[in-house]
């Protein structure tokens, strides 16, 4: 969003989009309702949102590590021994990563509970949690702390990692995607809406020094701490093997009944 934000383009670009923030899973449910055009929507919406377009080159995925979406899971008996996740509602894409790598490759099928990211809350009735963002990453940095309070062992799963380990392919979180009658409703060319958010993904990684001081005063995280995030441990370019990750997950969300069939990609020309 680096161009959205800053000038020099911010100016020309606030002629062209009018922007409003929410949570990724509302994002996917105003374009679902027709009340936005563009949304950063998790994955898992494409497969219950029809007629949608996917704006090519930019996404949030992990090759490896992704530190911010995170399975905690109570010791002993790890992973094989869940029966119970308290999820985040709002991490409508990590609960299916979730659920199909427990379901696929170590035959549980555990009760997924929705509740708000409180870790400790979370673990007091269930065996495992899915933390996302900056919950996720405060509950990595507290983990020595944490054990030195409680005294409770715990095993902390970096979802990603797991994803790869088993399949070999990125984690894609989210891509962009839009309504594609919004094109022809605004009259604005294809082209120059992707050449926008293409060149914003690009300037964005050109100031990760910048954005380190700017979000550091923000969060409860050094900024050591955001600037391994943002330069070792996002993925910002949907390439051909972040797309194949995708078409990967969706056909192993609809073998595992995580999420109906997703229909075939389709990118806005």
């Amino acid at each position: 969003m680096w161009d959205f934000e800053h000038p020099p383009e911010m100016d020309r670009l606030a002629e062209r989009y009018e922007i409003h923030r929410s949570m990724p899973s509302q994002c996917a449910a105003e374009l679902a309702d027709g009340s936005t055009d563009i949304g950063l929507i998790p994955i898992a919406a494409y497969a219950t949102t029809p007629d949608l377009a996917i704006i090519p080159g930019c996404t949030v995925a992990s090759l490896d590590h992704v530190r911010s979406i995170i399975l905690v899971v109570k010791n002993p008996g790890g992973l094989g021994a869940v029966r119970r996740v308290a999820a985040d509602s709002d991490s409508r894409t990590s609960n299916a990563y979730a659920q199909v790598l427990l379901r696929k490759f170590y035959n549980r099928d555990p009760e997924f509970i929705p509740q708000p990211p409180d870790l400790d809350a979370m673990l007091a009735d269930c065996d495992a949690a899915i933390l996302i963002g900056d919950p996720a990453l405060l509950a990595l940095e507290d983990q020595t702390a944490r054990f030195a309070r409680t005294g409770q062992p715990l095993e902390y799963i970096d979802l990603a990692q797991e994803w790869k380990g088993h399949t070999g392919a990125p984690w894609v979180s989210a891509f962009w995607a839009i309504r594609p009658e919004a094109i022809r409703e605004c009259g604005l060319d294809s082209s120059s809406l992707v050449a926008d958010f293409i060149r914003s993904r690009d300037h964005g990684t050109a100031n990760i020094d910048a954005l380190v001081r700017e979000w550091a005063p923000r969060m409860p995280i050094s900024a050591e701490t955001i600037r391994t995030y943002l330069t070792q441990n996002i993925h910002y370019v949907l390439d051909d093997e972040c797309i194949a990750g995708i078409e990967l997950f969706f056909r192993y969300a609809a073998e595992t009944g995580v999420l109906p069939i997703a229909p075939a990609l389709r990118f806005l020309k």
